[in-house]
């Protein structure tokens, strides 16, 4: 197991891929070896049969705070010897190859994603959070839009995010002052569903992720296509979409369960194809 490995595990349990931040001492901020490993995670999700649904969390007092710069990558590509150290356009194809692909990754995942944010959720590590689907946090868990603090404008899909979750004028609340959102502040908004004692947080996250594991994961990967793409889309191509997502489900093995469950007057079993 590399180092990169030890620092953001994968665990495979009954279904469940558990996805876990282990770098405590650095309140879990990614370096952009650990980000791209990440990123790589929720592919190898999507892409996996055995894998149903999956949580991600952390180890220690820290959920994730953000980008280690102490891992930044200097600009790559050909650069003449008096070149300066970064010129324009660096920066911007730094975020965009970066921190967006990873936040596209977890919302593009084909299955459920389950947050399960132990402790401080800040700046990129607050939109890793907000991008999975369903988000436990624990009591004591806060989540900080630290841009304004820097002087910068929220990245890693910030605006995207929480524009789509709280609407305009909440969205820029919380981006304009940058304030410390406990976590029961932000269920009252809607960036949380549930907050949990932080001994009952892992407990929580494994019913959830567990019920979601028994579903039809096909039909759940597909609606969640459908909500994430409604925002974006007028009304006749949401309906277009609906249709022919729901047509290609219909011939799916767990399609073909549920029907003859209902018929059968028993519970359905699901085996994700």
């Amino acid at each position: 197991m590399t180092a990169v490995e030890e620092q953001v595990r994968w665990r495979l349990d009954g279904g469940v891929a558990w996805i876990t931040l282990d770098q405590p001492d650095a309140s879990n901020a990614l370096t952009a070896d650990q980000r791209d490993h990440l990123r790589a995670l929720f592919d190898r999700a999507s892409e996996s049969l055995a894998v149903r649904s999956v949580v991600l969390t952390a180890t220690g007092q820290a959920f994730c705070a953000g980008a280690n710069l102490r891992g930044a990558r200097p600009a790559a590509g050909d650069r003449p010897a008096d070149a300066p150290e970064r010129v324009m356009g660096d920066a911007a194809r730094i975020i965009r190859l970066g921190w967006q692909r990873l936040i596209a990754s977890v919302l593009d995942c084909e299955k459920p994603v389950v947050a399960a944010v132990n402790g401080t959720a800040a700046g990129g590590g607050m939109h890793l959070a907000l991008a999975c689907d369903l988000v436990l946090a624990a009591e004591e868990a806060r989540f900080i839009s630290v841009f304004v603090r820097r002087g910068i404008l929220p990245d890693a899909g910030g605006a995207y995010l929480l524009a789509r979750l709280l609407g305009p004028q909440k969205a820029k609340e919380v981006a304009f002052f940058g304030d410390d959102l406990p976590a029961a502040g932000a269920a009252q908004l809607g960036l949380v569903n549930k907050v949990v004692p932080r001994a009952e947080l892992e407990k929580t996250a494994a019913e959830w992720a567990g019920r979601l594991a028994a579903g039809p994961t096909q039909a759940i990967g597909a609606t969640k296509r459908l909500i994430n793409r409604s925002l974006e889309s007028d009304r006749a191509t949401a309906f277009s979409e609906e249709a022919l997502l729901q047509e290609m489900l219909a011939d799916t093995d767990d399609a073909r369960e549920g029907v003859a469950s209902f018929m059968e007057r028993r519970p359905p079993s699901f085996r994700g194809w």
